[in-house]
This record gives C-alpha cells, sequence and structure tokens, in this order.
C-alpha cells in the first residue's frame, strides 16, 4: 500500500558527508555528556526501598506524588499495582536510613493526607541486585547487536552488517546522551525502550537493503549513489506509513500515559525518529563509503530465462 509514488529519485547520497559529519558530531556529545554526566539510575539500578500501600478508595496517584515529592524524593516511580486502590513506590536510598526508617517517614507523610492509607509490604532492593541488573541489561544489549550483525551478515553482505551495527549503535547512543544531558531518570522500562528501538532500526534497514540488493539486479547503469537514491525514494511512502502509526502510538503514551510510562515513550519517540535519520543518512552512507556494488550482492548462481541478471535477458534468437 502507497500513500503517493515518488517519480524522481531524491538526492539522499549528495548529502551524506554533511550529515555523517552532524551525526558524528551528535554521537561525540552523547558520549561526552555519558561520561561527564553519566546516567541518572532508577532504584531499580542503584537500590532502594520498595512500598506497596493501599487506599480504601481509589487512589489519587497525583496527590500520592507531591507528598512523596515534599519529601525531597524527585522523579520517585508512583504506579497502582494490582488494583486502582493499591499503590507501588520506588524510593531511592537515603544515607543515613534504613529501609524501615524510610517506608516509616514515608507512611506517616501518606497517613497525615488520608489516614485510610495502609502499608501492605515493603522490601528493600540491595545495591548487589542493582549491580546484577545493570550486567544484565548490557548483556542483553551486547546479544542484541552481535546478533544484529550476525543476521544481517548472513542475510546480505558484511558492508550492510557493519553500516548497519554502526547506524544502531549510532541510535542507542544518542537516546542514552539525551537522558545523561538532562539527566531523565533511566530505568529497566527505559532500557527496555533502547532494546526496541534497536529492532525497530535495523527493521528499516533491511527494508532499504533489501530494495538497494533489489535495485542493482534491475539497474545495471546505476552508479552505488544512484541505486542508494532510488532504493531509499521509493520506500519513503511505506516509511511514512509505518512510522506514522507507530509514532502516533507512542505519542499517544508520551501525552496520555502519565509519569509511569512518560520516559519509555519518550525513549522512544527519540529512538524512532533517529532510527528513520540513521537508516537513511548513517546505513546507507557508510555503506555506500564502505564501496558496496553490484558484485557484493548478486551471487552468481543458475538462472532462469528472462532472470534479470541473465546476461541473455532480452536477446533476440
Amino acid at each position: 500500500m502507497e500513500f503517493f509514488r515518488i517519480r524522481r529519485d531524491i538526492p539522499f547520497m549528495k548529502h551524506a558527508l554533511a550529515l555523517n559529519a552532524f551525526s558524528t558530531i551528535a554521537f561525540v556529545l552523547a558520549v561526552f555528556f555519558l561520561v561527564t554526566r553519566g546516567l541518572n539510575l532508577s532504584v531499580e539500578f542503584t537500590g532502594g526501598t520498595v512500598m506497596e500501600v493501599a487506599y480504601e478508595q481509589p487512589a489519587d496517584l497525583g496527590a500520592v506524588r507531591e507528598v512523596i515529592e515534599d519529601l525531597g524524593y524527585a522523579e520517585v516511580p508512583v504506579q497502582n499495582f494490582g488494583t486502582s486502590r493499591e499503590v507501588l513506590l520506588r524510593l531511592p536510598a537515603v544515607s543515613g536510613q534504613t529501609a524501615g526508617q524510610q517506608s516509616e517517614t514515608v507512611l506517616a507523610a501518606l497517613k497525615a493526607k488520608d489516614p485510610t492509607v495502609e502499608l501492605r509490604r515493603t522490601e528493600f532492593v540491595g545495591p548487589q541486585v542493582g549491580q546484577e541488573l545493570v550486567e544484565d541489561g548490557l548483556l542483553a544489549l551486547a546479544m542484541v547487536v552481535v546478533g544484529i550483525v550476525i543476521y544481517l551478515a548472513f542475510r546480505f553482505e558484511w558492508k550492510f552488517a557493519v553500516a548497519a551495527i554502526i547506524a544502531n549503535l549510532h541510535d542507542v547512543v544518542i537516546i542514552l546522551g539525551f537522558f545523561a544531558f538532562f539527566q531523565w531518570e533511566f530505568s529497566l522500562a527505559v532500557l527496555a525502550a533502547v532494546l526496541a528501538v534497536l529492532g525497530y532500526s535495523v527493521n528499516e534497514s533491511v527494508v532499504i537493503f533489501d530494495r538497494i540488493r533489489e535495485t542493482f539486479r534491475r539497474q545495471r547503469k546505476m552508479t552505488p549513489a544512484e541505486v542508494i537514491d532510488h532504493a531509499i525514494t521509493s520506500t519513503m511512502s511505506r516509511t511514512i506509513i509505518t512510522h506514522g502509526s507507530t509514532e502516533a502510538m507512542v505519542l499517544s503514551m508520551l501525552l496520555f500515559g502519565g509519569p509511569t510510562l512518560f520516559y519509555f515513550a519518550l525513549a522512544l519517540t527519540i529512538g524512532i525518529l533517529f532510527g528513520i535519520y540513521s537508516s537513511i543518512f548513517v546505513a546507507a552512507s557508510v555503506a555506500m563509503w564502505l564501496g558496496v556494488s553490484r558484485e557484493d550482492l548478486v551471487k552468481a548462481g543458475p538462472r532462469k530465462e528472462g532472470d534479470p541478471d541473465d546476461p541473455n535477458a532480452g536477446a533476440v534468437v
């Protein structure tokens, strides 16, 4: 299905050098902020106290959040747990306070606002658990990256595998750079969004790479840059449909999902936008710089009569 069809190829690769320079600068800045400022890790990574409280009536999450903020906790996750009457709180560790003292202070403040609140459970997430989550998260990220490289190397050609992984790492580092610069909370939900962006971005790259291979087979006189421009132009309608519908859903979570889904949706929004950009101006252009050619993608093998690769195709007998 297509909304429109562009008759004339857009010269994307004409601007590849300038946009690759922009990507390099953005990537370096993101790494700089990650090194100098670091990520604002949530309680899942740093350790802290998890509290579950219950109300007689459906809880007002906004009012609960105000009470927590008045105690000096900034951006603490406050969400319903099970039913609308039960609320789950994740509090960062405070030096000089035990988990029991911390939960008693918070419960007293909540009771001052609503005497019907009851403490259902309290748990302490230790720093060791947080360290394990960090290691497991990095391991999951590394496994995704390795899997993508192997898949693309078998599906297409090693030059495309290198180009795609550079583009995907570009997207991941840019997202992390935003979170480091603005000190947004980095939670397990955000890590899940980063992994989702990896899959989403490589899917877009695969679509473009597949069209590049198809164009190389059909258009023998085009240069590699012209082939890439044609492949990207011919997939633009599909890109607008798929990314537009996905972004509409993500924006609805961002605007109406509340604080629980806000940073998850924000990471997805940044990832989708940069994923479109990197698939065109990073993955495709890197493949061009690596010298991808028709010979790389069109392998010798049995040909059928009329096949575009058949040297006798179209010949008059």
